[in-house]
This record gives C-alpha cells, sequence and structure tokens, in this order.
C-alpha cells in the first residue's frame, strides 16, 4: 500500500500560464511506419530492432512535452471539488433494491469547471478496500459509460426483449468486472453521455483536453473518497480509448512525479481492440484474407499494387491500387465489422467517427436465443435493438431523478453521441506505451479475434515494434477446459491476448472468459493461469 503524501505548496500565478498550451503539439501524429500486409509483418520482424531504437529516440521528445504538460496540472490538481457522488439503492426497470453498491454524480473539471463530467461507480462485489481501481472509458469518440457498465463489464444489463413502449427491464449481469475491481465509469470527452459544459468554449474538446480533464477528475474523485488512494488503480477502456488511455498514464505517472496530491497509485492499464497508430487499417487486407473473405489473387495483387498506400487515403492516381481497394469493399460491405461471424442487420445512421475510419456499422445480430430464461417473449433480433433500450432508458425522467441528473443539463441522452465538439485524431500513441513500459508500469492488452474494425494483427504489429523481449510463448488460454484465446508475454510487464470468438467489444461477446482473463490477471496469474510476479 501506498502512504498518503502531503498536498504540494503551489503558487498557482507561476503555472496558470501554460494552461492547455499542449493541446495540439503534445498530441501530433508521429507515426512509426508500421507497414501493411502479411509481407510487411515478415520484413518488420527483420528491420524491428532499428524500429526499437527509433521508438524509443521518439519516446524522450514526448517525455519532454508531458513534463511541461505538467505545469498547468500542477495548479488544476489542488482545485478541490465540492460536489460529492450520491447513493442509488433503486433504479427504475431493476426489480427490488440493487445488489451492488453504485454511486453517481458530477465533477467540475477545467479553468472555471465549466465541464460537469459525469460518472457511475460501482464498488467491488469482492473486497472494495483492497481490489483495484479502474478507471474506465469508453470509445467513439462519444460513447457513454453506461454503455460499458450495461453491455460489457457492469454488474447489470437490459433484459433483451423488445421494446414495448414500456421501460426497458433491467437484469443482473454475472459476468461483471465489479466481481473482482472497484469501477469508476467517466463519461469522458464532455459531451458524452450525461456530462456537459456550461459555456459554448467549453463544449469543444480534443485528446489533449480530455487527456487532462480525466486526470483533474480523478484527482478530484480520490479527494472526494480518499479511502481508495491506496488502491491499486489501472486505467482501463476499449477501441477509441486506446488513443487516450496511454497518454492518460503518462500524465498520471508525470504528476506522481512532480508530487501531485494526492498521489495515485497506479499500477498499469488495460486495454481492448485499442486504436493506436494511424497505419491499423491497413492490416485489414491480411486479416481478411486470412478469414477467408478474399482470394489469394486480390490479397496479393493488393500488397504489390498498393505498397506504402493508407488504407484509409488511397491516392486516386494509383489506378490498380485503387481498383483493388475498390473490390475488397465490394467482397467484405456487408461483413459485420464489429464481430465477422454475426449477421449484419440494417444500415445505421449513428456512425461514430471510428466507425467512419476504420469501419461501417456497429449493427450486430444476437446469437444466442435465450440468456435469461424469457422463451415465452420476444427477444431483440438485432444488437441494434439491444443497444437501443438504452436510449429509452436513460431518457426515461424517473431513471434520471435515480441516477441524479441535473434538470436541465441535457436534452436527450444518446448512448454515442455522433454530434461531439470534438477534434479526432488517429494519432501514434505508441511512444506512450514504451514510456509506460520503461517506467515499470504493467499492461494488459487484448483483442477479439473477430474483430473486422481494429484487427488483432494490428495490435501485434505495433506490439511488435516495441522490441520486448518474449518471456512466455504463443500459447492457448483456457476456460473451462476450452480454448478461449491465445496469449503471450514479454519483458516489461505486458501481455496480449486473443478472445476467441471476440468481436470489437470483447466482453460483451465472450462476458466469461473476459472475467475470467481479468481474474487472472488480478491475481498474479497470466492468462494461461500460471504464476508470474510482473503481471498485475
Amino acid at each position: 500500500m501506498c502512504e498518503r503524501v502531503r498536498t504540494l505548496e503551489v503558487d498557482n500565478s507561476n503555472v496558470l500560464e501554460y494552461k492547455y498550451r499542449l493541446n495540439q503539439s503534445l498530441f501530433s501524429p508521429s507515426p512509426l511506419q508500421i507497414n501493411k500486409g502479411s509481407r510487411s509483418i515478415e520484413r518488420k520482424e527483420r528491420h524491428k530492432k532499428e524500429e526499437g531504437k527509433m521508438a524509443k529516440a521518439k519516446v524522450f521528445f514526448f517525455i519532454i512535452l508531458v513534463a511541461v504538460a505538467f505545469l498547468d496540472l500542477l495548479c488544476l490538481s489542488i482545485v478541490r471539488s465540492d460536489a460529492a457522488g450520491s447513493s442509488v439503492k433503486f433504479l427504475p426497470g431493476f426489480d427490488g433494491p440493487l445488489p451492488f453498491q453504485l454511486e453517481t454524480g458530477y465533477i467540475g473539471v477545467g479553468e472555471s469547471e465549466d465541464v460537469q463530467l459525469f460518472y457511475y461507480f460501482v464498488k467491488s462485489e469482492s473486497d472494495p478496500k483492497f481490489d483495484p481501481l479502474f478507471l474506465w472509458l469508453n470509445g467513439g469518440p462519444g460513447c457513454s459509460a453506461l454503455s460499458g457498465l450495461i453491455y460489457e463489464i457492469g454488474p447489470m444489463t437490459f433484459a433483451p426483449l423488445e421494446y414495448n413502449g414500456s421501460l426497458p427491464t433491467l437484469i443482473s449481469h454475472p459476468y461483471s468486472w465489479t466481481k473482482v475491481a472497484n469501477i469508476v465509469f467517466l463519461d469522458l470527452p464532455v459531451g458524452t453521455g450525461f456530462s456537459y459544459a456550461t459555456t459554448e468554449t467549453a463544449h469543444q474538446s480534443n485528446p489533449s483536453k480530455a487527456c487532462q480533464h480525466a486526470h483533474e477528475f480523478l484527482l478530484k474523485w480520490l479527494n472526494d473518497h480518499q479511502e481508495f488512494i491506496s488502491n491499486p488503480f489501472y486505467v482501463a477502456g476499449d477501441s477509441y480509448s486506446g488513443q487516450l488511455i496511454p497518454i492518460i498514464g503518462q500524465i498520471i505517472s508525470q504528476g506522481n512525479e512532480y508530487g501531485i496530491s494526492p498521489q495515485i497509485n497506479m499500477k498499469g492499464y488495460i486495454l481492448g481492440n485499442p486504436l493506436t497508430f494511424p497505419l491499423e487499417a491497413n492490416y485489414k487486407f491480411p486479416f481478411a484474407h486470412g478469414m477467408g473473405l478474399i482470394s489469394d489473387e486480390l490479397f496479393t495483387s493488393l500488397e504489390k499494387n498498393c505498397e506504402g498506400e493508407s488504407y484509409l487515403n488511397i491516392n486516386p492516381e494509383n489506378v490498380k491500387c485503387y481498383n483493388n481497394y475498390e473490390r475488397f469493399n465490394q467482397l467484405t460491405t456487408k461483413v459485420n465489422e464489429d464481430q465477422i461471424l454475426e449477421a449484419q442487420c440494417k444500415e445505421s445512421n449513428l456512425l461514430m467517427p471510428i466507425q467512419k475510419e476504420f469501419g461501417r456499422s456497429r449493427l450486430l445480430v444476437e446469437k444466442s436465443k435465450n440468456i435469461i430464461g424469457l422463451d415465452a417473449l420476444p427477444l431483440v433480433k438485432c444488437r441494434s435493438d439491444w443497444y437501443i433500450l438504452s436510449k429509452y432508458w436513460a431518457n426515461d425522467e424517473s431513471v434520471r431523478d435515480a441516477l441524479h441528473v441535473r434538470k436541465g443539463s441535457l436534452q436527450e441522452w444518446s448512448r454515442c453521441n455522433k454530434d461531439l465538439d470534438y477534434v479526432f485524431t488517429r494519432d501514434d500513441v505508441i511512444p506512450y506505451h514504451l514510456n509506460l513500459s520503461i517506467k515499470g508500469y504493467r499492461s494488459l492488452v487484448y483483442s477479439g479475434d473477430h474483430d473486422f474494425v481494429i484487427p488483432f494483427l494490428s495490435t501485434q504489429a505495433w506490439i511488435r515494434s516495441l522490441n520486448y523481449s518474449i518471456i512466455d510463448e504463443w500459447r492457448p488460454w483456457m476456460v473451462d477446459d476450452q480454448i478461449a484465446g491465445y496469449t503471450r508475454s514479454y519483458s516489461n510487464k505486458m501481455t496480449f491476448a486473443t478472445v476467441k470468438g471476440g468481436g470489437h467489444t470483447a466482453p460483451e461477446y465472450k462476458p466469461n472468459e473476459c472475467l475470467k482473463m481479468l481474474r487472472r490477471v488480478c491475481s498474479g496469474f497470466n492468462v494461461v493461469s500460471e504464476y508470474v510476479n510482473f503481471i498485475f
């Protein structure tokens, strides 16, 4: 357990001039040239030592920038939040009192606390005094943390019943990550979920502001919940949050080094199918080929004609590549990109930035006919129908009252805000991973192996570029005597794991397996159940 550190005395007048000065420079892209395709992956193996040196050189530049950014955060961190969370004992749609401890509330961040961030806090159902504390972020950007709480890792979910005009029914989720951890689900950036701004300017956000807001939120939340200051802390999330979490980790680390109080007992971070670097989408080609979605001939032609091209921005003058790419799209356009084995329902008019850049839609068919034993009632036919239940529920006045949502702060809640006033970027955050590993922080990076949005091949590629030594070779990890995926552990305390059959948000598709994975890494075991003292 960490000792509490006295509050640092800071002269605010010497710090305020640096307010948000690095919003652009700190987060400007610096892509490692990770090539695409399986042949490129082989070439990358031959040059991984050179790439490792290049990444190490870049990371020192990032360290300097983050250090300067903390002159700004020094003044922010000592501002205490007067707002405390409110306990929630009952929720409309859930039968009886909640069988877990839920708190909701707002914490103001920014120069005049003109950004009000909404959160859901669920205490561990095991041993909250000693279990890890997670800060969970969803992707999008603009997808509410309620989506992660309800559909991925929280202690309740919606019964998958067709909407009939009444309030959707909530049921307990048996594979909640709150079985082993305390979790703060945060609506970030501003404009996400129930988070809101009090001024027009404060509505505008970008990766820099979002990461600074997350750190300020966490400092104030811990000041209000000092019983959790000593708990092991992890930043966690999936999808687009892969752009933010390594940077938030870096900011927390620098804050601890500067003596900012309260000290955050950060041990590491957890990422699922994370957006990490600009050329990630190029790995769609080898993924589609390996999954039998495109022919050998098309794949070979794509590699030959599109060498050096970006999947996201192909030069129309490269006619052969462009034609190959058009053919690729024709063959894969009706593939459900979130989980390629599930049917695609219908077109959606709600595409988040990451979907517009990397995929088309996230409308999935629920394969399980009966996950709660309600055979007599009509079940939802598509995941989109399941998702829409959250909109009906969260916009009900009785629900908002129960969640202590401030009246007048938001007209309509949406699971993913497509109108977010946010600068979407695809920056290279690999140097942050390298620096956090150098500092000794642990990391678990997992990939649903049937995700076509951010294929596991791209995640393997950037991890390989870090040039870490392999200390636990590629092997299966098991759940109930069945292969649940494959894993490899590296030096510098990083573990990579695939989730067999998992989609873009793996816990949504494989909840039992993902909970077992989390239990093992949080208990000091790797995902194949062999003890290793460097894992969580």
